[in-house]
């Protein structure tokens, strides 16, 4: 047995880089807990974050490689790939085969697959799911900055006097950010603005929220930009000596958006607000705009980014101390995929194909002399081409387009008829059941390189378990693939430090400062500093001091110096809603799951808040369509349809509707936003719109509803609607049908019937078309309870839940109420999780309340709820809020 250890490391979840400890005990097992050290986080974590040694079992994992679903050894699908690519390009030419990569990826792996796709097989068809959440954010830097800058840090937030929130749900896609924001707050002052078309977590504890029309961010800060004018706020020596562009900018913006009132109208606000908003932001020197997926993923991202840097750039407040636009992202190495030219647009070390000068160079240095020329397919465009057969090859790592793309339906099509698919990966997923190869890729934990989080700091991801199985690094897996190709010499690597080295090493390469993009002062460190090296900013440029901000001089990389104000105008919705398809859908994250769930899905107390997909309608349009809390709505748009249950919500706008990103086949029937979503793209970008999406709602009938709780992994079939969620000792399956319950319960036991008749007791009661059954393993455990009944008739199952988590045996009073579905005692129920970081139910927190809690500090002293990440605490203050107007009334 081995002593225990701590092994300092980087959580695999958003873009703000969190660093964690995870302690491994004598007898191997892990508990993590937020590094205090770490200049992100000091040491808080979200609730994903805190559940990270909860997702670190073999339940689901891919073990071994597999040629056309069984197993084969690492040459021979090694082999394979290779010949098969090989073959592909010499037949059909460099363009035939594509990589779709991801954020998901260390900056390593990432590295080495950018360099063997645009390098030596001399195409630059590979693209990042990174398409999907920033790409406009880098279209829009590159526009106005000369390069894909983020200026400043996140000291920023703790030092602004004025933060601006645009299109970002903070508080529970970035919330430890979000809590270091709150607490400059409440030591400060300082104030918040949230634009956001729906009322969010976000949007519950600041001081202004323009809930504005979706789309029209470009009209707010275009009439932003004309206000600064008006009144006399922009800095004239700043852009005169710093800018171009500036009256063709203004005059656009002045034309587009002449006053508070038109503004109001377009976006469908109170002028009221809008004038508040804009004399703060004049008023207001320390400002910073934050950013993310809900000015990103439109078919106008780039306009909408771009927009909001002119009111800086007009200001000349970017990269000082508390100022500056601030795009955060989405994946916890998202940044580092950029940096390495992980877009089919980008070339590798912030250099471009614009430059005709950069494929030389980086060819030079690579030694491939057949590198690739001019931009490659972008994601959407990507899987257009292997629809039509011009794409024949095409290999994904460590992302689920069969379910994350837009038109879904048309994807998973193309990647079935696709001649031949490589998808690397470390569990089953929607996409991994069309490859022809599969290759099991090590997972956190044991993982070993670099990421990059939103301020520009590189972090070392460490492993702390050793690699299950046959599964390897996806820079191990992609170099053997390459020295199989003919390209030995050039992916001659060690380990990931080598491959860090010549990273660095050609971020340097030629740049004379043109690109501010540079790190070769790290190009020489040896494989003990690699190992030791605590998280740093770039650039770090060999024998020049660190600047941690960027800009602030006002000299940008661009060929004169000087940043560009980008002339942008309001457009309408690239695909408006009509009678046929009257709401618009947006799409997005929950507090405490991770895109398609591979991860988060199997942690019970992440499924816990949210355990089944969900369609949010604001309560005019629940009521015109006849739908309430709980009712089966069926969604349809243009590309596909979905099924989820209804919640009512007064923070949606009326017309609009929001749907989860999450749910993917492996956890529920038909609720996948990808299916509904349409490929419009933006022009500049290629990112696809993802926040506007034209669909009908109706009513599904239901006839009967079902629950079934098991230890199995199962994949029902045949049903109207399912979903599942994780729970201590197994799985809840959700069923339901619009058949008559006597043909549910036909369909429902089929499930059940998989078990020995001598373990299994059943009871139907044909009066109210009830049944109910149980079963038990060889240990008198309970294994699986299932009960189906018409809608509205299912009893409660918290007790059934308790006993399919218990170790324990059945007793004989157990056995005897398994029928009923009801505990033999009374059994207090905690409710729905609402603070997943300490596991505490909605009746608690009712309970709390009741008892003379009154705010959330209060609350937190009773039960913790509140007291870790915060993601819950809106929730909790709803709750609090409520009972006040109880009081009052």
């Amino acid at each position: 047995m081995t002593d225990a250890r701590e092994v300092r490391t980087a959580c695999p979840y958003c873009g703000v880089g969190c660093g964690v400890q995870a302690r491994v005990a004598a007898d191997g097992e892990v508990s993590v807990r937020g590094d205090p050290a770490n200049p992100a986080n000091f040491g808080k974590l979200c609730s994903k974050g805190s559940a990270l040694g909860e997702t670190l079992g073999l339940d689901g994992r891919l073990l071994h490689p597999e040629i056309a679903g069984r197993r084969a050894g690492w040459d021979d699908a090694l082999d394979l790939v290779a010949r098969r690519f090989s073959e592909t390009i010499a037949q059909h030419g460099p363009d035939s085969v594509a990589f779709y990569v991801s954020g998901q990826l260390l900056t390593e792996d990432y590295y080495v697959a950018n360099k063997l796709m645009k390098g030596f097989v001399g195409s630059a068809n590979i693209d990042t799911n990174s398409r999907l959440c920033m790409a406009s954010s880098v279209a829009g830097h590159k526009r106005a900055f000369g390069e894909d800058i983020v200026p400043g840090t996140y000291e920023d937030f703790e030092e602004a006097d004025l933060v601006v929130l645009v299109g970002s749900n903070t508080a529970w896609c970035h919330p430890i950010l979000y809590q270091r924001l709150l607490a400059a707050r409440a030591a400060r002052g300082t104030r918040i603005v949230v634009v956001d078309p729906r009322r969010t977590a976000t949007a519950a504890e600041c001081d202004l929220h323009l809930q504005l029309k979706p789309g029209t961010d470009v009209l707010l800060f275009s009439g932003l930009l004309a206000h600064l004018a008006r009144s006399s706020a922009v800095d004239q020596a700043y852009v005169a000596t710093h800018t171009i562009g500036f009256d063709a900018a203004l005059s656009l913006a002045a034309a587009d958006a002449p006053s508070v009132r038109r503004v109001a109208e377009t976006c469908d606000l109170n002028p009221a607000d809008i004038a508040a908003f804009y004399d703060w932001f004049t008023s207001t020197e320390r400002t910073v705009t934050v950013y993310s997926q809900g000015v990103n993923q439109s078919a106008h991202g780039t306009d909408k980014v771009n927009a909001i840097l002119n009111c800086h750039l007009a200001t000349g407040r970017i990269g000082k101390p508390g100022m500056g636009p601030f795009s955060v992202t989405g994946q916890p190495n998202a940044m580092g995929g950029r940096e390495v030219g992980g877009l089919a647009n980008q070339l590798a070390a912030h250099m471009g194909f614009e430059d005709p000068s950069a494929p030389d160079r980086v060819g030079r240095f690579w030694g491939a002399p057949q590198i690739a020329r001019r931009a490659g397919l972008k994601a959407v465009d990507m899987f257009e081409a292997v629809a039509d057969g011009r794409v024949k090859a095409l290999w994904v790592m460590g992302t689920n387009p069969a379910v994350s793309m837009p038109d879904a339906t048309r994807v998973r099509a193309a990647l079935k008829a696709c001649d031949f698919v490589v998808v690397t990966d470390v569990t089953h997923t929607d996409t991994t059941r069309f490859a022809d190869v599969l290759l099991p890729a090590a997972a956190w934990g044991e993982k070993d390189g670099t990421v990059t989080n939103s301020e520009r700091r590189i972090s070392r991801q460490r492993p702390f378990m050793p690699l299950p199985g046959e599964a390897r690094p996806d820079w191990w897996i992609v170099t053997e693939v390459a020295r199989r190709m003919g390209f030995a010499a050039a992916f001659d690597y060690a380990g990931p430090a080598a491959i860090f080295r010549e990273h660095a090493a050609l971020s340097a390469f030629e740049n004379d400062g043109a690109r501010l993009f540079d790190i070769g002062g790290l190009a020489d460190i040896s494989y003990d500093q690699y190992e030791a090296l605590s998280p740093v900013h770039w650039p770090q440029r060999r024998g020049v001091p660190t600047n941690e901000r960027l800009l602030g001089d006002g000299r940008f990389p661009t060929a004169d110096g000087r940043a560009r104000f980008v002339a942008v105008r309001q457009e309408g919705a690239a695909l408006p809603v009509d009678t046929t398809y009257p709401l618009a859908l947006n799409s997005g994250r929950l507090r405490d799951q991770w895109h398609t769930m591979t991860r988060t899905g199997r942690v019970a107390r992440l499924m816990a808040n949210a355990p089944e997909p969900a369609l949010e309608l604001n309560p005019a349009d629940a009521a015109a369509l006849d739908l309430a809390d709980d009712d089966l709505a069926r969604i349809d748009s243009r590309y596909g349809s979905g099924r989820a249950k209804v919640r009512v919500s007064d923070g949606q706008r009326r017309g609009e509707a929001f749907l989860p990103m999450h749910w993917s086949g492996r956890f529920a029937a038909n609720a996948a936003a990808g299916a509904l979503s349409a490929p419009v793209t933006d022009p500049f970008s290629g990112q696809p719109e993802l926040k506007h999406v034209p669909v009908r709602i109706f009513r599904e009938p239901v006839e009967w509803v079902g629950v079934l709780m098991t230890r199995r992994d199962l994949r029902p079939t045949g049903f109207v609607h399912w979903s599942r969620a994780a729970v201590d000792g197994g799985w809840v399956y959700e069923l339901a049908g619009a058949e008559p319950p006597e043909q549910g319960i036909l369909l429902a036991r089929r499930l059940i019937d998989v078990v020995p008749a001598d373990q299994r007791l059943e009871y139907t009661d044909r009066r109210t078309s009830t049944f109910r059954a149980a079963a038990t393993d060889p240990q008198g455990r309970l294994a699986e309870a299932l009960l189906v009944a018409p809608r509205g008739m299912l009893p409660e199952r918290d007790w059934l839940l308790s006993l399919l988590a218990s170790s324990e045996p059945l007793t004989p009073l157990d056995r005897r109420a398994l029928l009923s579905g009801r505990a033999p005692v009374p059994m207090p129920s905690v409710g729905r999780i609402v603070c997943s970081c300490f596991n505490v139910g909605a009746n608690q927190l009712a309970g709390a309340i009741a008892g003379g809690c009154a705010t959330l500090a209060d609350i937190g002293k009773t039960t913790k709820a509140g007291t870790n990440c915060g993601s819950c605490r809106s929730e909790i203050k709803a709750m609090l809020d409520d009972s006040e107007l109880r009081l009052v009334g």
